[in-house]
């Protein structure tokens, strides 16, 4: 049995009308979507991530970027307030998910807000980023749930993109990745690699040194292959048209089996 399991949720029939802050709507394929999840959720389980499906919320457009409603730290799942009301509805389904798999589960509350797609953990180190969607007490309440643990919880401003994750992501050595015009302050990451492509700043890590990266950042993938990673490349042009991006489609859940 995988050692690795990842929390994937499927496309809500009403995709097409999910939300947008940073960027002008186009036309969505709901079709394209579903078979481009599909093939998302082939290369988790192609690396030995056993994939977990959170029952469906098709009232929630949003509901594929199940990322954004839990932060997992160790064994415990906090589950978030998303800080689009219109989002709230998706993390009941979530909770039951990660509470049938053994977490230890906590919340955010009122009036915290926390988007799950604002948290960028490397090591014990947990991003927090504090913009349109995760306000200060919700970075509060991650603080208290996760430092007991031994977390260190820094707070970065995020101004330019939906959410911190938008912007930056890490390498398995904990380089902090990101493209330049979309990081309000680089400066905060102690080791950062500039990339050419906004697209280019999202990778999972899927094992060792493979990355499952865009395919609508070809120039960063080469980049990183010449750094001797291995870029398992993934077509999600429809989920970028929300401002979705490779690691919104899933939560990584290893801490709890390794």
């Amino acid at each position: 049995m995988p050692s690795k399991k990842a929390l994937v949720r499927r496309p809500s029939p009403r995709l097409a009308e999910g939300l947008l802050t940073h960027i002008e709507r186009e036309k969505v394929d709901p079709d394209l979507a579903l078979e481009q999840w599909e093939t998302y959720v082939e290369a988790l389980r192609a690396h030995d991530w056993e994939t977990v499906e959170v029952d469906p919320a098709d009232d929630c457009p949003d509901a594929v970027f199940v990322e954004d409603t839990v932060v997992m730290y160790k064994n415990v799942a906090l589950i978030t307030r998303p800080g689009a009301e219109s989002r709230r509805a998706e993390t009941a389904g979530v909770e039951e998910a990660v509470a049938s798999l053994g977490c230890s589960v906590n919340w955010i509350w009122e009036p915290g807000t926390l988007d799950g797609g604002d948290v960028l953990k490397v090591g014990d180190t947990i991003y927090v980023g504090r913009g349109g969607r995760t306000n200060a007490a919700g970075v509060q309440q991650l603080r208290a749930a996760f430092e007991p643990l031994g977390a260190r919880v820094v707070a970065v401003p995020v101004s330019k993109v939906l959410h911190l994750k938008s912007a930056v992501t890490a390498l398995p050595d904990g380089t902090v990745i990101g493209h330049i015009p979309v990081i309000d302050r680089p400066s905060l990451f102690p080791r950062f690699l500039s990339v050419p492509e906004e697209a280019g700043g999202h990778v999972v890590l899927l094992g060792g040194h493979k990355l499952l990266i865009s395919a609508s950042a070809p120039k960063t993938a080469d980049l990183l292959a010449d750094l001797g990673h291995d870029p398992v490349v993934v077509d999600i042009s429809e989920f970028e048209k929300l401002e979705g991006c490779v690691t919104c489609l899933s939560v990584r859940m290893r801490e709890l089996y390794t």
